[in-house]
């Protein structure tokens, strides 16, 4: 099941207080970038956290 246009305005919105914010589509999901690099996946309307120890 791909995920929801709403879902990714829901947590851009969310996220509108960061600097740097980007997003690509990718197969019906999509992927949120951080200053450029990878830090969330939204997958069937959830949102996956990559979490970076450095």
């Amino acid at each position: 099941m791909a995920s929801s246009r709403s879902y990714l305005e829901y947590i851009l919105d969310n996220l509108s207080g960061l600097d740097d914010i980007s997003h690509r589509a990718m197969m019906g999901e999509y992927i949120i970038y951080y200053r450029g690099k990878i830090a969330a996946y939204i997958c069937d309307d959830r949102l996956l956290v990559i979490l970076r120890t450095n």
